[in-house]
């Protein structure tokens, strides 16, 4: 039986993706018109970003829990260009990670532990059936 270590994390995060919006996952009103950070200069043009970060952080959970969300404004931050002085890393907005998690935990697919957010079994499998569909069909 496969895991996410056995497979390509990009595919894995498209089918799974595709997967929790099929399974109810709810974006919130907001995520069409914020940009997802400071250091961005547009809103996110995917129509299915939310999606993609909420199978990007379960995947992060999955491979590095317990983490929490302050780890994961790190994680998705990139550096905030400047015209003069030097580029500085910016950490993303939080809002939307929250939010996230908050849609994976209605599913039962992580929980909150003081130390973090980990992996429920639940989650787990749904990630290894994931896997599992990715690597039968030979991507």
């Amino acid at each position: 039986m496969a895991n996410v270590l056995d497979v390509d994390g990009s595919s894995l995060i498209k089918k799974a993706s595709e997967k929790l919006k099929g399974e109810g996952v709810v974006a919130p009103d907001y995520v069409t018109f914020v940009k997802s950070g400071p250091s961005r200069e547009r809103v996110p043009s995917d129509p299915d970003f939310y999606f993609v970060r909420c199978a990007s952080l379960l995947r992060q959970v999955y491979l590095n829990g317990p983490i929490g969300i302050s780890r994961m404004r790190t994680k998705y931050g990139t550096r905030k260009l400047h015209t003069i002085h030097r580029h500085h890393h910016k950490r993303a907005g939080g809002s939307v990670i929250k939010d996230a998690f908050d849609s994976l935990e209605k599913l039962k697919y992580i929980k909150t532990t003081p130390k973090g957010r980990v992996i429920t079994p639940t989650g787990k499998s749904f990630m290894d059936k994931v896997s599992n569909e990715l690597i039968k069909s030979g991507v």
